[in-house]
């Protein structure tokens, strides 16, 4: 009697897990199909990487925590590959410089993490791009006004909550979303895309 109770109650707990675990796979097919929509933002900020690039130009990244790690994730792609072997695009991940981190954290502020490494190294053929899935972060905002004043192009990754910071960038890509897991899962599917034009964009130019 005693073990059947206890088997119902794990079969019971089991159906919740699943209930529950099919309710964030909805989601994030619900997500995937929202895509088709921001299909414009993916190709224009593909097109500003890429004409950054052609212009002698370097694609800086940056964001804190996962988006950090977005942030890693892109510029490793773009440097490696995604699918093509094609020649290396320059990038900068900004996030992973502990040492300038540490230092600029240390001795000036969190703020300036990121504003004074783009203030060192980016200008006016570069781009910056920013991941934030809130958008409200002061780093993240210092250190696109600072690749403004160096005449560089901006762009944002953000969430629903990000709307505002991303009318002072020139281009942004917004996920409808403020739940942080699925504003993360959209910024990647979206670096994917974007990596796929640029391979495409790589290989007519190389064709020509």
């Amino acid at each position: 009697m005693e073990r059947n109770r206890q088997r119902h109650g794990r079969q019971g707990e089991d159906q919740r897990m699943t209930a529950s675990l099919e309710e964030e796979m909805a989601a994030h097919f619900a997500m995937n199909a929202e895509m088709r929509a921001r299909l414009p933002d993916i190709i224009a900020i593909a097109d500003a990487i890429w004409q950054s690039v052609c212009a002698g130009g370097c694609v800086y990244v940056f964001g804190n925590g996962g988006s950090a790690a977005e942030a890693l994730h892109f510029s490793g792609e773009l440097i490696g590959r995604y699918k093509s072997n094609r020649r290396p695009l320059p990038a900068t991940c900004l996030s992973a410089d502990v040492s300038a981190l540490t230092c600029i954290g240390n001795d000036f502020s969190f703020d300036a993490v990121f504003a004074r490494q783009v203030t060192a190294l980016a200008g006016p053929r570069d781009i910056v791009i920013a991941f934030s899935t809130s958008g409200r972060s002061e780093n993240i905002r210092s250190g696109i006004a600072a690749a403004w004043a160096k005449g560089a192009k901006t762009v944002l990754f953000t969430g629903q909550n990000g709307a505002e910071i991303a009318k002072d960038c020139s281009l942004a890509f917004i996920s409808p979303h403020t739940m942080t897991a699925r504003i993360q899962e959209m910024h990647q599917l979206a670096m994917h895309l974007i990596c796929a034009r640029l391979e495409t964009l790589v290989a007519e130019s190389e064709n020509v």
